[in-house]
């Protein structure tokens, strides 16, 4: 099979180990309905995941090249495969109801996705994902801990997170300089925060943007009287507080 040259600048490294495809297909839950596969490269997990009948599957990539390549290999594949920057795609033109995510993402805009999916949170069923070690570490970091941060808290808020399995660099072509994990995030119960959701999300990142400083200092650019607040709450740091005392801080904000 002639294969797309990997673009740098793009951030491309290409699956080349089936076995790892397939492991990464079968911890996409079976219920799971509309998938979207985000940056599918040539198509090592796609042609795995269109394979199940039971899935409704689309696969968006902002390369042309990619798309024309997939076109030529999978023509059965063709009216599912889109050109563009999931970034900016409006998800709700693909799909009325829930929907997954799945992919080997590029490590230069994972954190931008986990983003963006966080403001499409309520129509998330899960997220299957490859991305670099380290920020699988971060998002499924417990409080206390140095990798605990601002996506730990923010997905945590939503999602139950699975961190599955560690994969290694020469499954990838070209090689990444870095190790990669394979994460799943399953929409949890909670619809909404008994906080306003707006100021959850200042105050996590008010906190995390000066994490050695305590809470009293870290959140005076929020500008909000903090006196009503617990003086042991102040007087720790973002890393050492759970979801539930960032809702219970906005919440008394």
């Amino acid at each position: 099979m002639q294969h797309v040259q990997p673009k740098k600048s793009l951030g491309q490294h290409f699956l080349r180990d089936e076995n790892i495809a397939r492991k990464i297909v079968n911890s996409i839950p079976e219920e799971a309905t509309n998938i979207l596969e985000i940056g599918p490269g040539e198509g090592i997990l796609s042609k795995y995941i269109y394979a199940q009948d039971h899935w409704n599957a689309y696969y968006i990539d902002t390369d042309k090249e990619i798309a024309d390549f997939l076109i030529h290999t999978y023509p059965e594949m063709s009216s599912r495969i889109i050109v563009g920057d999931f970034l900016k795609y409006d998800i709700g033109q693909l799909f009325e109801d829930k929907y997954s995510l799945v992919g080997n993402l590029p490590y230069n805009i994972s954190s931008q996705i986990f983003f963006k999916a966080l403001e499409h949170r309520d129509k998330l069923e899960y997220m299957v994902f490859m991305i670099q070690k380290e920020v699988a570490e971060r998002i499924a970091s417990p409080p206390g801990n140095k990798k605990y941060g601002i996506l730990s808290v923010l997905l945590q808020a939503f999602f139950s997170i699975e961190y599955l399995f560690t994969v290694n660099e020469g499954v990838f072509y070209p090689p990444p300089r870095v190790k990669s994990a394979m994460i799943r995030l399953t929409r949890n119960e909670t619809a909404r925060l008994n906080c306003n959701e707006k100021l959850f999300f200042q105050v996590v990142k008010a906190g995390f943007n000066q994490r050695r400083k305590t809470l009293r200092n870290a959140l005076k650019p929020l500008g909000r009287d903090l006196s009503g607040l617990p003086a042991t709450l102040l007087g720790k740091r973002a890393e050492q507080l759970h979801v539930e005392d960032f809702v219970m801080i906005a919440g008394s904000l």
